[in-house]
């Protein structure tokens, strides 16, 4: 069986969120007109994800998963975040949930976040610590994991 990309999560979670917002709002946290807040984390997302992208291709390495990277990108949005990506996704993510403003939009924000981390994040750095060794191992403890 062939592995879901980080994508697919990211939009399972975006119809996640909208669906239990209307199905099982359980409490409104945040109200209007309060809830246009959340366009800064949005657009703040999409941006970091434009950028990443945008970064490795310059370099003409891989954005998939598990793919063997040719590079190790520590510049740009990578001096911020070792995972500019995730962290981009999650922002986008947070965004939606604050512009729905109930609970149920939080909960599959943390979720999501944890299973990005599980599935992707942790296998993926230790990948690169294998191909890049001590280049890599700086670069961690020079940057953060998320933001």
């Amino acid at each position: 069986m062939k592995k879901m990309l980080p994508p697919v999560y990211f939009l399972a979670a975006i119809v996640s969120a909208v669906i239990l917002h209307y199905v099982l709002p359980i409490d409104q946290l945040i109200r209007y007109p309060w809830r246009f807040i959340g366009l800064i984390p949005l657009v703040t997302g999409i941006v970091l994800n434009l950028l990443a992208d945008h970064a490795f291709k310059k370099y003409e390495t891989t954005v998939k998963p598990f793919a063997k990277s040719s590079v190790l990108v520590t510049g740009g949005v990578f001096a911020v975040s070792r995972n500019p990506m995730y962290a981009g996704m999650m922002l986008i993510l947070f965004g939606i949930a604050v512009m729905l403003g109930s609970l149920m939009p939080f909960v599959i924000v943390a979720f999501t976040g944890f299973l990005l981390n599980r599935l992707f994040v942790v296998p993926e750095e230790k990948m690169l610590e294998e191909i890049f060794g001590d280049e890599f191992r700086q670069y961690r403890r020079r940057v953060r994991k998320w933001i």
